[in-house]
């Protein structure tokens, strides 16, 4: 005889996990990355450069543009939030802060969404553990909520969340309001006024920062699923025609927001499938790998274990509505060529999922998630630790010599509160593994508290001890120092070739007035892109221009700009 469910819970197992430390783990997670750092190169500088043009009045809020020059992805709302951002707080604040605080406050929504999300799916009677003959089962709402703090610590382990939310890009606004939709389909069921509110923010959200065709088969899909689910029907007999009215809301909305994005222009057609060679589906294999680890071992075998309910002649809207989101998300990311960003919005679910792996999971498989989980964060953590002792000291001789031959010209800087909170940071890691291997009793969550503690330990290593070597690397600041002390005070350049990253960053961190090459004959100097070997681009008349400088980007060489004076 088939179980109806492969979960086995005990309500042991379910205790919760304490709320002041998730807090201050989410918090721990969001901070880092949004404070002390340059904007780096190159979506989250061009992002804040188009913000800059609409705070100072020079694009359109309907039609944002760089220099004249549109977005690569038609998108609105993110750009409109840093702008606002910036006319809102104080001058004293610096630019690339203040667009930093609604996106933060992004990812925050996406944290919270995320355990939300998995809590009403895990109340699903679908979703329950299986019932002890003598009782003794995890009761629902213990369970769901034991489920939902699952769900978000495999959110956080993900590595590809760490550097993509941390972003002033349109991909962190697309995740926001996807989870934030999410959470709607999946909170239906049980609520009504603030489930139906996330679905119209989410879908219209979702729109306006530049996926509308994500926006449309989210809401398509979600509409179904939510129709097709006849789990609550045995203890509410009223809901089969709620959940078509909610349906049909959702799909009216749906059909808004299409008409919206045609209003606005907001459709971005981009088919780039994959070629069928080694290198192409090795990249991909790499990507799904390591940006989704370690939820898609455990989606996987989620599926696999709930395969029989998944196709089932009920649907289980605990599974089918998560694995919507990963399969759109997925093929979206394939096809069309921008596969971390589209692949971003993916994670929630995929968290969902994994987490519905954990009530399956043999004492075995969960020691050896553990284990590998200890070797591979401790091992990153002391790597970083050991690269920033030989920058500070010059020993060990390799590791120093490699950051000299990798970024030269870098001088190393000191901080005793960057210092004071990597060390607490590491002292954590070792109390949580020594919580981990002690004895004490077994939580339903146990198995993801390393992945996510050692994927934030590792990320809040980057950004205090790393964090001048990164911007170092990572931005635009140096090349535009350089190319200021070669510019005589003049405040004005016109460029020929240069990236939207780097026109962004002359005028945020240079307060450069760039026009277009030949549009404005007063300005003294030319930024170019150079071509092979430093050479002179085309177009560019050395009768009437004189080469003036290089100005060279200290680690990426396409980065460097050359800096020609009229004659």
């Amino acid at each position: 005889m088939n179980k109806p469910t492969p979960a086995i819970v005990a309500q042991s197992a379910v205790r919760r996990f304490p709320r002041w430390v998730l807090i201050l783990f989410c918090v721990a997670y969001v901070l880092p990355g949004f404070i002390g750092r340059d904007a780096w190169k190159s979506a989250d500088m061009v992002g804040l450069g188009f913000m800059v043009e609409l705070a100072n009045g020079s694009s359109s809020w309907l039609d944002p543009t760089l220099m004249g020059a549109p977005p690569e992805s038609p998108s609105l709302l993110p750009f409109w939030l840093g702008a606002w951002a910036i006319a809102w707080t104080p001058a004293m604040v610096p630019t690339d802060f203040a667009v930093r605080l609604p996106f933060a406050l992004l990812l925050t929504i996406a944290l919270f969404a995320t355990w939300y999300g998995t809590y009403y799916l895990a109340r699903s009677p679908l979703a329950q553990p299986v019932a002890f003959a003598f009782g003794g089962e995890a009761l629902p709402a213990d369970y769901a909520r034991a489920m939902a703090d699952a769900g978000l610590l495999a959110f956080i382990a993900c590595l590809g969340l760490a550097q993509l939310s941390h972003e002033t890009t349109p991909a962190l606004a697309q995740l926001a309001f996807s989870t934030l939709l999410y959470y709607g389909l999946s909170a239906m069921p049980y609520r009504r006024r603030g489930p139906m509110a996330s679905v119209v923010v989410g879908l219209i959200g979702l729109t306006l920062s530049g996926a509308p065709t994500l926006a449309t088969l989210f809401g398509l899909g979600g509409a179904a699923i939510h129709l097709l689910d006849r789990s609550h029907e045995a203890s509410h007999p009223s809901t089969s025609r709620q959940r078509s009215v909610e349906s049909a809301l959702v799909l009216l909305t749906t059909a808004l927001v299409v008409a919206l994005a045609s209003v606005l222009a907001l459709w971005s057609w981009k088919i780039d499938p994959p070629t069928p060679s080694w290198e192409d589906i090795n990249g991909i294999a790499q990507l799904l790998l390591w940006f989704t680890w370690p939820a898609w071992p455990l989606v996987l075998w989620t599926l696999w274990r709930w395969r029989h309910q998944l196709f089932a002649r009920q649907i289980n809207r605990h599974i089918a509505l998560p694995a919507w989101f990963c399969l759109v998300t997925v093929a979206a990311s394939l096809l069309t060529g921008r596969s971390d960003r589209t692949l971003l919005l993916g994670l929630p679910a995929m968290a969902t999922l994994a987490a519905f792996a954990l009530p399956t999971l043999t004492r075995q498989v969960s020691a050896l998630i553990d284990w590998f989980t200890l070797l591979f964060f401790s091992t990153c953590g002391l790597i970083i630790w050991v690269i920033w002792i030989a920058i500070q000291t010059g020993t060990p001789a390799q590791p120093a010599a490699n950051v000299a031959r990798l970024a030269p010209g870098f001088v190393a800087s000191f901080s005793w509160w960057t210092l004071a909170i990597a060390v607490l940071a590491t002292l954590s890691w070792g109390w949580l593994v020594k919580w981990r291997v002690g004895r004490h009793r077994a939580a339903i969550w146990k198995s993801l508290v390393l992945p996510s503690g050692g994927a934030a330990l590792c990320w809040l290593l980057l950004m205090t001890l790393w964090m001048p070597l990164l911007n170092y690397g990572q931005s635009y600041t140096t090349v535009v120092r350089r190319a200021l002390a070669q510019l005589d005070a003049s405040e004005c350049a016109e460029t020929l070739g240069l990236a939207q990253g780097q026109i962004a960053a002359f005028q945020v961190y240079g307060q450069l007035r760039l026009t277009s090459f030949g549009a404005s004959p007063n300005c003294p100097f030319l930024l170019a892109e150079p071509g092979p070997d430093l050479a002179t681009p085309e177009g560019v008349d050395l009768s009437h221009w004189t080469l003036h400088a290089v100005a060279r980007h200290p680690v990426d060489g396409s980065g460097s700009v050359l800096i020609f004076k009229r004659k």
